[in-house]
């Protein structure tokens, strides 16, 4: 069985965020959105609202599983048995941060990085830039899956 964990903070859950997974899901028999806790950081929305925004965007789906962690990723990894860690890449800066990262999980333990491009559509889209556009009252509704839009 292949498994995958897509880990990152989700805060919040993008279109981006979406379009990886649904492609990502495809190459594997499980894939785990692992949600990053990390208590030096200030998040927007809490960690039961992020989790439900995913959760939400994947009713019915059985090779999808949303959990939360503490650590380093590739801990969890070894854990729960993954094998791979799925990430999006939306440009070449984005490439060069996860190359080091892959490089440093490969290092630590037996765990492959996949990277998929994120679609030309998303490409743009950033967890950072949704906050701001929330933050200053904007229309973030076609940035983010419905689940989002509720809030």
């Amino acid at each position: 069985m292949k498994k995958a964990v897509f880990p990152g903070s989700f805060d919040p859950f993008t279109l981006g965020h979406l379009d990886i997974i649904t492609r990502g899901v495809t190459l594997f028999d499980e894939l785990i959105i692992a949600i990053g806790v990390n208590s030096d950081k200030k998040y927007m929305f809490s960690l039961a609202q992020r989790k439900k925004f995913i959760e939400d965007s994947f009713i019915g789906n059985p090779k999808i599983k949303v959990v939360t962690y503490e650590g380093l990723t590739v801990d969890f990894c070894k854990k729960n048995a993954v094998e791979f860690i799925l990430r999006g890449l939306r440009n070449p800066a984005d490439f060069e941060f996860e190359k080091s990262i892959a490089h440093t999980n490969r290092d630590l333990a037996p765990i492959e990085t996949v990277f998929l491009l994120t679609a030309a559509s998303t490409s743009y889209i950033s967890s950072s830039i949704v906050r701001e556009v929330i933050k200053h009252h904007g229309d973030f509704t076609r940035l983010v899956p419905e689940s989002v839009r509720i809030t």
